[in-house]
Formats: C-alpha cells, structure tokens, sequence
C-alpha cells in the first residue's frame, strides 16, 4: 500500500497494488482517499447501503451494525470514515443519537466482522475515523494524543467510537485511530461554508476569536491516512492536525489575506448560541491539539501554517 510519502498523497506508485476497503468514500475525505489510491493502482472496495451494483461494493448498514463480511475477505486494509456530519445539523436529540448510532454501530461491526474472519483472509490494518473532539475544550493549553478525554457530548462520543474497535485489535488487525481536525477544503465541511462568505467580503470572527482551531488541508489528511495504512507498527491514536494550529481570529485574518477580502464582520457568542444551539459550544470551544504522534513517525506536513493550508484548497 506503500505510496504516500509524507505530505505527498499519491506522489508515487506502489510495488504492490492493494485491496483497501473504504466506508465513508462518498464524503469528503473518503473521495479524496479514494482518488488517491485508485490513482496510484490500488483497488478500493466500497462500503455501500444499497444493494451492490458492482464487484467492488460490499452491503452495509452502520445504524444496524451490520456488514457483508465475506466482502471484507481479501482485503489488505479497512478504512472506516463513515457518519453523518457532525456540523450538518442542529444538534436535536434525534440528530445527536443517530451521530452516535452509525459511528459506534458502524465501527462496531466491521471490527466484529474483521475478528469473525480466518486469519489468511483478514485484512491487516483498520484506520478508523475518529475525531479532535476527543479533547473537549483545551483553552490555550496544548494537547496531544497522550492527554485523556474531556467531558461533552463529543468526547464522550468519541471515547465510546474508538472503543468499539476492540474486536479487531483484540484479533491481531493493527488498528489506529485517525483523530482528524477542521479540514481545510473548498468541497466540504467547516470551510466549505465560510468560503463563499469571505469571498463575498462578509467573512470574519465567531465569538471574541481568541479559540483554537486545529485545522488540516485536505492533502495532508489523506497523506496522514496513507501513512496510517503503510507504515507498520503504528497503532493506536494519532492527531491528524497541522502542527501550527491557530485561533479564529488569526485564520480570519489568512482568509482575508489569502482571498484579498475585508473581514470586518464577527459574529457575537450570544448570535451562535441562539442559531447552532448546543453545537455552538464546539464552534466557540477552544482545542490546541499537537500532532505528535504523527511526526514522531516520520509524517512531514506539505502544508503545516494556514496561509498555505488555505491555497491549497483554492
């Protein structure tokens, strides 16, 4: 699987073209991934809710906890990137236990499908999808993967995630946790939405813009993701953040610079509570998170400061 050198998603050819199994490869970092690896001669697998129109797609319902085991035999990896968007919505109850539901039913039964099978046809590594929301609020204070969990629904959510791949780790597959921060990318996510406003020159800071934001450009996280999947020994959680994270008030102003817009506008507290509810807390929460883990194993980041993270995305 060999291919992604640090910071250099899909720069070269692999050896051995391999067989990754991807849940999640409709979303924006699972498209990313999958282009990457297809582009590079791998065979991706993809995880599917309806029925299989393919040969490389394989049933499955992460809200039910259910997988088409047979179709993970063969594999040399699974990527589980799958659940509905955490930003997507207004945090409702309803909307809260299906965030829950599909990641920790979902993790669940791939891990529970990888142990069910024969050791000669069990895939070899499981990179599962996880998230910075670990850390709850850090302050100013800087954490990295060896700092416990806070408190809240996100780390909360985020503890109970990596703790239903159990199965496969307790089976031998090499797993690892990819804790990712706010990508930076035009098609999707966090930025997806404050592009189009800063461009229209109605960009500026949410709250007083003293948080943190531990951000990723989108390269560096499919490159981060790739390294997870080649590089052996390398289990566990890993921060998939840039190693420069800034607060809002300084990517407001890279946005302004990078775009040659004003951002004048903010947005107080008080507005963000009333419109995001409860999800407002992690738009103004504040998570200084370190990758450190990820550089202690040789990863190198083409885009590590804002400036660059954003015009990579443009």
């Amino acid at each position: 699987m060999s291919s992604a050198s640090a910071g250099s998603a899909g720069s070269s050819r692999s050896s051995r073209p391999s067989r990754i199994a991807v849940a999640g490869a409709s979303g924006l970092i699972g498209g990313a991934l999958v282009r990457s690896l297809t582009a590079d001669g791998h065979t991706v697998v993809r995880l599917v809710r309806a029925e299989p129109r393919a040969a490389d797609e394989v049933r499955w319902d992460p809200e039910r906890g259910t997988v088409d085991a047979a179709g993970l035999a063969g594999c040399d990896a699974v990527v589980n990137l799958a659940g509905a968007g955490v930003g997507d919505r207004r945090w409702t109850p309803a909307y809260k236990e299906r965030i829950r539901t599909g990641r920790v039913r979902g993790t669940a039964a791939l891990a529970e499908a990888l142990a069910g099978l024969a050791r000669d046809v069990r895939p070899r590594v499981f990179v599962n999808g996880s998230a910075i929301g670990y850390y709850g609020e850090t302050g100013e204070r800087t954490v990295d993967e060896s700092a416990p969990a806070g408190t809240g629904f996100l780390p909360e959510l985020c503890v109970e995630w990596e703790a239903a791949a159990a199965p496969a780790r307790q089976a031998g597959v090499r797993t690892a946790f990819a804790r990712t921060g706010l990508v930076v990318a035009r098609e999707g996510g966090a930025w997806a939405r404050l592009f189009p406003l800063f461009r229209a020159g109605l960009g500026g800071r949410l709250g007083d813009g003293r948080q943190y934001w531990s951000f990723v450009a989108l390269h560096d996280e499919v490159a981060a993701l790739r390294h997870l999947l080649d590089t052996d020994g390398l289990s566990g959680p890993f921060n998939l953040t840039a190693p420069h994270p800034v607060t809002n008030r300084e990517i407001t102003e890279a946005m302004a610079r990078v775009l040659h817009r004003p951002a004048v506008f903010a947005v107080p507290a008080p507005v963000l509570r009333t419109v995001l509810g409860e999800m407002a807390g992690d738009v103004l929460g504040s998570a200084r998170v370190l990758p450190t883990r990820l550089l202690e194993s040789g990863f190198r980041f083409a885009f590590p400061e804002i400036d660059g993270a954003i015009r990579a995305a443009l």
